[in-house]
């Protein structure tokens, strides 16, 4: 799990997790909050964030304003509001970028904060989710990619399956976050259920799951 730029603490954990929950396809994980709130996995995904810069949320802040307070005192007030369970994300701003259609698509930008807390929390829970999904599935997996899914299909072709059904979900993040709430795809854990989703706006929910749907596209 993880790649080279992992550090070799959270590999391990990550290791361990999808290892446990590909040997028990019933276990639900508890009390994650704690693996969540780690100083190398709030530290890890801090630097992911970083690393792919953004604008900022709601609240204005961006990554030179929390350099300017501290980025380790600013990840211990994180840690400690995720050990206390305190931690509330911010409503998403919304923006609208233009489709090809000539319609516009809605995305939400989470605040750094937000950022940095859902990143700890794919961190873990990538893993044991991971575990779980068929191995025709390519989108939106760590390590997998499009050109390696057109391989396979060749490969099929190959082998004597030449029939192709070519589909797309219309609007699908608009469409699930109405029909059911992701909390309802959490089977596998508990207590971090509404980790990312608590205290958001309803009336940003269409930017709320594309910003923060986790499940996976299938290709």
């Amino acid at each position: 799990m993880g790649n080279r730029t992992t550090p070799k603490r959270v590999q391990k954990l990550q290791t361990a997790l999808h290892a446990k929950a590909k040997a028990e396809a019933g276990y639900r994980f508890y009390a994650l909050y704690d693996k969540i709130s780690r100083e190398d996995i709030l530290a890890h995904a801090y630097a992911q964030c970083r690393s792919n810069k953004g604008a900022p949320g709601v609240d204005g802040q961006d990554f030179a304003d929390i350099e300017a307070h501290g980025v380790e005192r600013w990840l211990a007030e994180l840690a400690l509001a995720l050990r206390e369970e305190t931690y509330r994300p911010e409503p998403i701003r919304r923006v609208f970028i233009p489709k090809a259609n000539g319609k516009l698509r809605p995305l939400g930008i989470s605040t750094v904060r937000d950022r940095v807390c859902m990143t700890a929390a794919m961190l873990v829970l990538e893993p044991i989710f991971e575990a779980d999904l068929p191995s025709e599935i390519y989108a939106y997996r760590a390590g997998r990619n499009a050109q390696q899914a057109a391989v396979e299909v060749e490969e099929l072709v190959f082998r004597g399956h030449p029939d192709v059904v070519d589909a797309d979900l219309a609007d699908y993040f608009g469409a699930v976050f109405r029909r059911a709430h992701p909390s309802h795809h959490y089977w596998r854990i508990s207590t971090c259920a509404g980790l990312c989703w608590g205290g958001r706006s309803s009336a940003l929910s269409e930017a709320s799951a594309l910003a923060l749907s986790p499940m996976p596209m299938i290709s």
